[in-house]
């Protein structure tokens, strides 16, 4: 599915990059340095060490793997989806300034956004399971949900990707999270992951 969208924003004329000019000729040294800050809540490198970091703990306070492996697979998912796209998709970049190095990816889709949907609202998805408060679940959401827009927001005002790639980085994050969560989150408990001494309490 991410195939047939690359190649049909590469065929149809958007019109998007009147957007990406807009937003550069209204660039402020304010939103420059906000926005940087935005995009690496993303980074690659930020990324990897904190689903590592993440899985550790999981497997540390539930004393199981599942979360550990839902949280993994959600994360590299979405980046094999992405990498195997930017090979046959090779959408270039706004005929903007770019305020970050451009990585040798195509443009579509933006990995970023889909990394940040994927770690952000998969780790809103394991501790909302452990949480009973609604108001606590709820700002579990409101923050994974308000990482990921600011992530997309801050490629997309930075010249680094067009409005579509970072649409499809939200919706590609985001079934790969449902994916991973059917797949394993919510699959039924084994008799070993059940057993007594081994379930954790929910938080109040």
């Amino acid at each position: 599915m991410t195939f047939g969208a690359g190649e049909l924003v590469l065929s149809v004329p958007t019109g998007e990059e009147a957007v990406n000019k807009s937003l550069a000729a209204e660039r402020t040294d304010w939103w420059n340095t906000a926005t940087d800050f935005g995009s690496s809540l993303s980074d690659t490198p930020y990324i990897v060490a904190f689903t590592a970091i993440a899985a550790i703990a999981f497997r540390l306070a539930f004393r199981r793997w599942r979360e550990s492996v839902f949280l993994i697979a959600a994360v590299w998912s979405q980046s094999l989806v992405f990498l195997a796209t930017t090979v046959v998709i090779e959408r270039n970049r706004p005929d903007v300034e770019h305020l970050d190095p451009a990585p040798p990816t195509s443009s579509f889709p933006s990995g970023h956004t889909s990394a940040a949907v994927a770690f952000y609202c998969g780790m809103a998805l394991v501790l909302s399971t452990r949480v009973r408060h609604p108001v606590l679940r709820a700002a579990l959401w409101v923050v994974a949900v308000a990482a990921a827009l600011t992530v997309a927001a801050s490629r997309l005002y930075r010249g680094m990707h067009f409005v579509t790639d970072v649409m499809w980085g939200l919706l590609l994050g985001t079934v790969c999270v449902l994916v991973a969560a059917r797949a394993i989150l919510y699959r039924p408990a084994t008799s070993r992951e059940t057993a007594p001494g081994r379930e954790t309490a929910s938080v109040t």
